[in-house]
This record gives C-alpha cells, structure tokens and sequence, in this order.
C-alpha cells in the first residue's frame, strides 16, 4: 500500500511554517490593532509575540512527540481519547476551512477594493484548481510552489518596511496610549491570528525528513520570525502614516505602498499581496488534507479518503474533497473578512487551549515517550496560556455586544460534529453498533417493511434455492425481519441459527419465534460477533446476512470462519448497503465490486456480486458458495480469548 514520503527538508519547512502562518493577518491585523489601541498596540504585539513563541515551543515537544501527518488531531488522540480527537479533528476542519474563506476574501479586498467581486471569485477558484492538482501530483511540487509563495510574501513585506524605516517618524507615536490600557488586551484578542496557524504545518510533518527534531526547530524558528516582522511592520507602519490614518486604512500595505512609491506602487503591490495571500491558501490546500487522511486512517472520517496514491505518494482523494469544500466556501461564504474573524478567532482559541492542556495530560500520561525537543515548564507554562486566551474571550465578550452571538455561533459549528462522529461510529465500530442497535431495537422492529422491504427479502430466498430440511446461519438475524422467511422455507424438519450483536435484538427475534412456533429457530446472543462466528454454531448448508458485513473488525477472521462452518458447496447470501441515501460510500472493502470477489476468495468462496437500487441505498447482493477449505490461521482477540 502507497505510504506519504518524508522529502521535506528543514529550510523547506521552515518557509512553509511562515507561509502558513502569514495568512491575512499580517496584511490587515496591523491596521486593525491601530484602530483599536493606537501606537499601544506595539506593545499587544510584543504581548502576544512572547505567547506565540512559547505556543510554538509547545507544538514543537507534540511534534517531536508524534511527527505524523495528522497534527494536532494527532496529539489529541494520545491524550483524549478517539472522541476528543474527532471533535479536534472537527474543529481543525472548520478553522481551517474558514481560514480559506477568509484568506480569499482578504485577496478580493486588495485586488479589487471596490465593485463586483463574481470576476475575482472565478480567478479564486481556477486558483483553488490549480493548487489542488499540484498538490495531487506530488509533495516536492508542492513544496516548491510554496516555497515560491514563501518568498513572495516575505519579499512583499520587507519592500515596505526597508522604505518605512527611513520614513518612520517617533512623533507619530505620541500620545502612544490614546485609547487606554484596557485597549491594549483587546487589540491582541483580534491580531492574534496573525501568529495562528501552527496546526497547518504540522499536518505535514509525516514528510518532513527526520520530522521528531525537523519540526520543533521549524515551529520555533518560524515564530521568531514572523515576531520580529510583524513589530517592525507595526512600528514602520503606524511611525510613516500616523496611527489614526492608519487604523482607518481597508488595505494598509496599499496605503503604505501610495506613501513609498506612488499610484503605481499601489497597483503592483496589490498584485503582490494577492498572490502572498493566494499563497497561504495554497498552504491549506497542501496541508488541510493530510488532517482528513489521518481521520480517515484511524475510521473517524469516510475511510476511502485514508488512500495515498499509488504513483504521487500523495492524498489524493482527501485533496479532491478540500478542493471541494474550499470552493463551497468561496461562491457561497456570507460576511465580510471581519465576519469571518469574529467566528474564527474564539475557534482557534479553543483549539489551542485544547493543543496547550495535552502537553500538561502527556507529561503526565506518557513521561517517558521520547521527547526530541521539550518546552520549558511544561507542566505550567501551557496553564498559564490557557488563563490568558481565556482571558482575552472574556475581554471579548466585555467589549463586544455582539461577541456572544458570534461566539455560540462558532460553537454550533462544533457541535455539528458530534452527531456526525457517532453516525461515523455506527459506520465503523462494532461497539458503537451494539449500543446503537440496543437503543434503536424497537423502532428497528416497527420499520423493518421499510428499513429491509419485501422485494430484499423476496430475492434472498429466490437466490439461495431450495433449502428445504437444511441447517442454516443468519449472521446478524437484528430482530428476525429475515429469520422469519428463512425458517418457514427450511421447514420444521429444518433447523436456523440466528446471531446477533445486539441483546435487545436477540429478545425481541426470540419473542417473534415463540409467538410463531418456531421451534426450529435458535436464536443467539454473540457479544463477539464483529470478529468471529459463534463457537456453538454446527456445520450448515447456507450463511445468510443482511448488512452484517460492513462493520466486522476482521473481515477476513469471520470469511474464514464461515469456510469452516460450511461444507463444500454450501451457499452464501449476504445482501450489504453503498451510497447511504444514494450519496455516502460503504466501507472500503464494498465499494467495488473486484474487491469484494477478491476477499470471498482468498476465504474459499466464489462469488457472484449484483448491485440494486434501493429507497435509500444500493443494494449489494452477495451469493455464491464454498469452493475449497482454506486452512489459513484466524487471528483472535487475546483479550477476549
């Protein structure tokens, strides 16, 4: 299977690191500041440039911990758990989307300050387009185009604070605390995200070479130095123009650029600034998708988009789905830049908080995992960054009336992903099966007309045949929708073993057959049944099952299981679900149609497979029979056994 490669050096990553870290922030955060605290603001920038570097060294301890390509969901789900680092995971996806949104927003304004904005969206996504198939096509492509972009956004910064420091006058800043000190903590609230952005980088750590000490270096590195740009940018900033114009300023390094080299600075510096930020959304083309691969790995996303190609050594179809989403957001985002900042600063925040509390939980949990790089006071220095984001949404919240609508709306986003991550669960996990077949047993039996119609039914027993006075397995009977055909067609000379995960399930079939006289029928409770067949179960002359395949734990364990349940000859039928809702694809193995052939093999069978359109599904018809006996050994859970 195609793995990602680790062809990142350290200087590649490095100017990937402040690329992604960049964004819009520094092009517009500077002016914002001004507006809000004046020339004070230097010192929110000082604030928050010591903060940011020590976030940077807490990144890089995880990073040193966990180089692979998941970032910050990895990490948390060392430390929380597979719940907590969906939910991580979630949130990443939302910021990092909404980062998209805003960074091609924040290139409209510059390139296009006033006017239709359709002509703008279109270059966007062509843009989008391209950035995804070079990231398709391969890392090293990838990586040289955004180290082009790199260069291009450092380049575009340095040409106006060179100027600015000889246009730079101290008297611009008098009176240098205008608006109070209390101005100073807001203004940090809203040009944080200038340094927000660590995450992306990490994404791609699974490629760095030697990325346990590459990455921390990186991080650290990377963080210094957008620190020192920034305070100069701010200084040179706000001592050419004056703090007043300057805060008033839509596009500050315009207004700078008017100031230094006339109308036609103006224009080439649009140009400039419009690519440094299109760059940055190349980052999270580039790295948003290994997030949703290392979701994907682990069965807390589709689990199609773990693939790596085999070719490019690249996510290829994580990178198509955030092409999409990407899109999405471009053509129907709603909400200025500012908007957007609102919703996404109190996300990051969140996040990070989260980032910062799994360095305390590891140094706890897990002291002795290797640690390439540590960062200093561990153990208190993260709670005492958590106090202060805390803080300064509290401060937000104070100063904004609208802070709270913003805030529980960037929250509902959150909570979108916690009925998806058991949706997902119910997808993938046997455990979370069980439960949810318990809960839902009685509304399973009310539904079953509908849930497994007639027709479904009515083609099962058309393709197993005559199965009169013959012994039978209905793997994953849930509450006997099927059983009940099944045991009036072997007849009472006949006999039906029926099995189940789900306890509530095996109650309610049971009451069924007594109500029917089914003596015939055994019905049995096997907590175990994602993995095997119950030992209690005799050889049979046919294996049934409805949906009972997309959620084993070992596919391959209870195939071979059945091989030596079954006589040579005996059937098979198992009907299985694709494209839930005529949208979602099953699990990996079910999507096509070879594959499916291929593990029936390998366990002795041969198959035949059909593919039905049903009211909410398709439906995948499985049937064939046992054509030799495969004495490979079947791997068993040594917890259980």
């Amino acid at each position: 299977m195609a793995e990602l490669k680790r062809v990142l050096s350290y200087k590649v990553i490095l100017l990937i690191t402040i690329n992604s870290m960049m964004g819009t922030g520094i092009f517009f955060l500077p002016a914002l500041g001004a507006k809000i605290a004046g020339p004070a603001s230097l010192i929110s920038w000082l604030i928050f440039s010591i903060i940011a570097i020590y976030i940077a060294m807490c990144f890089g301890e995880l990073t040193s911990m966990f180089p692979k390509s998941g970032g910050v969901y990895e990490f948390s789900k060392h430390a929380y758990g597979r719940f907590g680092s969906f939910l991580v995971g979630w949130l990443n996806l939302i910021t990092g989307n909404i980062t998209i949104a805003m960074l091609i927003l924040g290139a409209i304004r510059y390139l296009l300050p006033v006017g239709s904005s359709i002509p703008v969206i279109i270059v966007s996504i062509v843009l989008l387009l391209a950035f995804s198939v070079i990231a398709y096509t391969g890392m090293k492509t990838s990586a040289t185009m955004l180290v082009t972009f790199s260069f291009i956004t450092l380049g575009t910064l340095f040409a106006v604070i060179v100027p600015g420091l000889f246009h730079a006058s101290l008297s611009n800043l008098d009176p240098f605390i205008p608006l109070g000190s209390f101005s100073i903590f807001l203004a940090i609230f809203f040009i944080a995200e200038t340094f927000f952005g660590w995450e992306s980088p990490t994404f791609l750590a699974g490629e760095v070479k030697d990325g346990a000490k590459v990455m921390p270096k990186a991080l650290v590195t990377g963080t210094v130095i957008i620190a020192g740009i920034s305070l100069l940018f701010v200084f040179i900033s706000i001592g050419s123009m004056g703090w007043s114009e300057f805060g008033a300023s839509a596009a500050p390094i315009s207004a700078l650029a008017n100031l230094f080299y006339g109308g036609l600075g103006v224009k080439i510096f649009a140009l400039l600034v419009y690519m440094a930020i299109i760059g940055s959304v190349a980052d999270w083309i580039v790295s948003s998708p290994r997030l949703i691969h290392a979701m994907a790995k682990d069965k807390l996303f589709l689990y199609q988009f773990k693939d790596v190609h085999p070719k490019f050594n690249t996510p290829h179809k994580a990178i198509i789905l955030q092409f999409f989403l990407s899109s999405t957001l471009v053509i129907v985002g709603a909400g200025s830049y500012y908007q957007l900042l609102h919703i996404l600063v109190p996300l990051l925040l969140i996040l990070y908080c989260i980032v910062l509390f799994s360095v305390i939980i590891l140094r706890y949990t897990q002291p002795n995992t290797k640690r390439h790089y540590k960062a200093p006071w561990g153990k208190v220095g993260p709670a005492i960054v958590i106090t202060f984001f805390l803080s300064l949404l509290m401060f937000y919240i104070r100063s904004d009336p609208n802070s709270i609508k913003s805030i529980l709306f960037a929250l509902s986003l959150v909570a979108l992903g916690i009925p998806l991550f058991f949706l997902i669960e119910i997808y993938y996990d046997a455990k979370m099966v069980r439960k949810i077949d318990n809960l839902i047993a009685y509304l399973t039996l009310y539904t079953e007309r509908l849930m497994v119609p007639r027709s479904v039914r009515k083609e099962i027993i058309r393709l197993v045949g005559e199965i009169k006075g013959q012994t039978l397995l209905e793997f994953g009977c849930s509450v006997g929708t099927l059983t009940m055909h099944l045991a009036e067609e072997v007849g009472k000379d006949g006999k039906v073993y029926a099995t189940d995960i789900s306890e509530v399930n095996i109650k309610l079939a049971r009451k069924r057959f007594q109500q029917r006289n089914h003596d015939h029928v055994i019905a049995i409770h096997d907590k175990h049944h994602s993995w095997r067949i119950h030992p209690g179960i005799p050889t049979v002359d046919l294996i049934v099952g409805i949906a009972a395949l997309g959620y084993v734990d070992k596919i391959r364990n209870v195939l071979l299981h059945m091989n030596r349940r079954l006589a040579i000859d005996g059937k098979i039928c198992f009907v299985e679900y694709d494209k839930f809702f005529h949208i979602i694809p099953t699990v990996d193995w079910l999507v096509k149609d070879a594959r499916i052939k291929h593990f029936f093999r390998e366990a002795g069978f041969v198959v035949t497979v059909e593919r039905k359109k049903g009211i909410f599904w398709e439906n995948i018809f499985i049937y064939g029979k046992k054509f030799k006996e495969v004495k490979a050994d079947i791997q068993f859970d040594p917890v259980l056994d």
